[in-house]
């Protein structure tokens, strides 16, 4: 069996510090009940509701509804479809979420949702991760569908803006789930999120493909809008919402659409409307009719103007090849509307095929980059197409002091120093004492200022998100590794997970009725304790077909939980009394 290192040390150098090691002696004897009563519940909540290939994908992807799954399991049962897993830490940077997707990484988070928020969590945990996305990589249009969603992910464009709202979404998610947490400090990070997402006014290209990844991956729809199943993995791990979303009266249902992008949502509520899918070829169309449109796919002065609104790092490919990552800053236009010029700011990198040129990372090209973009005068067809010979014979060789005039109007003039060439084509040109102007003599490039290097390249034929080379131009930091599942418990609490542990253990191993029969009666005059441990309780004595006195002891405490309870508790407790056939309160 693959070890959760092996599969770390598989992944890109940049990737592997977002994934986590997955601990399993720090769950506890209550988080495996919680798993056990969600799964239980979902799995008998979605017996008609969930598309038809959720339970076989449950089975398939070592799902198991009576304990929390290990990585090594879910990654090997993965590893048959062509698919890997490894564990992370909470809400990961989009484009890096994405890049795993598109490597065939199913992402799961270390964390078990806690017993406070059984119900529904902000936070990405371990039931919304393995038991909703991971049982549709069977289908081999949805896995398909999910990793081709990945790479145009990972090279959409993000604004600012973007970071900030996943910084606070993140956070808010940490906050919430934390026993720890003050009233006061849910409702500041709330009120950090709602700022975040009120300054974001223009939604950005990564953005919006977000949206088309909450209302398909996470909250789709699958069928037609009169006869649909769940297939989202946001609904298919929220006991509440796999309910409710049912409800036509209240929730509403649209055919999806491209235009589904419009729609933004709400993580903290439930959706007042959902998108229903025909099927995962309709998906993949949806996500091509997007695709089409991004700044990676149509290129041009339009997507370069995009970046520089956008204000981060992304990275300009030109027809030879050569990649310019870095925050763009500014275009030249011409009268029709086509790049001549562009320029960025601040830390740049020059890349072939996702591999930094040698000597031209963000060091050396610490204060930005300029190049111009167009044909030559005098030549047929774009510079980087000539082969060395031809080159010569235009005087365009190193040490030769020479001129090069672009239609528009742009020329540079310097030495020669070096030519660097990949795969048969010129891509970069360095020149010494050069000097770079335009047609109305503006100086775009001083010989003071430095040896010129200049890309080489007659059109900007994409624009993508973050750097070419992630290695040496990294952009995200590792996440904290704040994690729920490590918060310490006093010594009332570790005895409760004994409890706990002593009931699994008698489930499981099937104990004497005597020692059920005294736990039983121990749980059951207890002043104060989790109404999940009297559910458990009143299973095992079904299960050893204990007295009915007994039986309706435990039925009786937990029922009168219920009526002190809130709602969310009371409907927990409900669906655990629905299993007996008990009537509610």
């Amino acid at each position: 069996m693959t070890t959760q290192q092996q599969v770390i040390q598989s992944l890109p150098n940049h990737l592997q510090p977002f994934a986590a090691v997955q601990d399993y002696s720090q769950y506890s004897a209550r988080d495996q009940a919680v798993w056990r009563f969600l799964l239980r519940q979902l799995k008998h909540n979605l017996s008609q509701s969930a598309q038809p290939t959720y339970r076989e994908g449950l089975e398939k992807t070592g799902i198991s509804t009576e304990s929390i799954p290990r990585i090594e399991t879910i990654n090997e049962c993965l590893n048959k479809l062509g698919w890997r897993a490894v564990v992370v830490d909470g809400f990961l940077p989009p484009a890096i979420f994405m890049e795993f997707q598109a490597l065939r990484v199913l992402v799961i988070a270390v964390n078990m949702r806690s017993f406070e928020h059984m119900l529904y969590t902000p936070a990405p945990d371990i039931v919304h991760e393995s038991a909703g996305h991971a049982p549709f990589i069977i289908d081999i249009d949805y896995s398909e569908f999910l990793q081709h969603f990945g790479e145009l992910g990972m090279r959409a464009i993000a604004n600012r803006a973007d970071m900030d709202v996943y910084q606070a979404i993140r956070k808010l998610s940490i906050v919430k789930e934390s026993n720890t947490t003050s009233p006061a400090e849910a409702k500041a990070a709330e009120v950090e999120l709602e700022q975040a997402l009120a300054a974001n006014l223009k939604p950005s290209e990564s953005a919006l493909l977000a949206r088309l990844h909450w209302w398909t991956v996470e909250y789709g729809l699958v069928g037609e809008l009169q006869n649909y199943y769940i297939f989202g993995a946001g609904l298919l791990s929220s006991l509440g919402e796999s309910v409710h979303c049912l409800n036509d009266k209240k929730v509403k249902k649209k055919p999806l659409t491209v235009d589904a992008i419009k729609t933004s949502y709400d993580i903290t509520n439930e959706q007042p409307q959902l998108f229903v899918t025909e099927s995962c070829r309709h998906l993949s169309q949806i996500l091509e009719d997007f695709g089409r449109h991004m700044c990676c796919n149509r290129g041009g002065v339009d997507a370069m103007e995009e970046a520089i609104e956008a204000a981060t790092v992304n990275t300009a490919v030109l027809n030879s090849g050569i990649q310019i990552s870095g925050q763009f800053s500014r275009v030249i236009k011409d009268a029709v509307g086509n790049a001549v010029y562009f320029n960025t700011s601040g830390a740049t990198q020059l890349s072939y095929q996702a591999q930094q040129l040698q000597g031209h990372g963000i060091d050396y090209h610490r204060e930005g980059f300029g190049c111009p973009v167009g044909r030559l005068r005098g030549f047929e067809r774009c510079l980087s197409s000539y082969t060395v010979d031809e080159l010569k014979r235009h005087h365009i060789e190193p040490g030769q002091r020479i001129r090069l005039d672009y239609l528009s109007g742009i020329s540079v003039d310097g030495t020669l120093a070096e030519l660097v060439r990949r795969d048969q084509k010129n891509i970069l040109l360095s020149f010494e004492n050069c000097t770079v102007s335009d047609a109305d003599g503006e100086i775009l490039f001083d010989p003071g200022w430095g040896v010129y290097d200049m890309a080489v390249g007659a059109s900007i034929d994409s624009l993508q998100g973050g750097s070419a080379d992630k290695q040496a131009f990294p952009l995200y930091a590792a996440p904290s590794t704040q994690v729920t599942i490590t918060q310490a418990s006093d010594e009332p609490t570790l005895a409760l997970f004994k409890l706990y542990a002593t009931v699994r253990s008698l489930r499981e191993k099937r104990g004497t009725e005597e020692a059920v029969r005294a736990l039983a009666g121990e749980i059951g005059g207890m002043a104060d304790t989790d109404w999940l441990l009297i559910y458990e309780m009143l299973e095992l004595s079904y299960q050893y077909q204990l007295d009915a006195s007994i039986r309706q002891t435990l039925t009786e405490k937990l029922k009168s939980r219920q009526s002190d309870a809130d709602d969310d508790v009371a409907t927990l407790i409900q669906y655990g009394l629905d299993r007996f056939q008990v009537p509610q309160l």
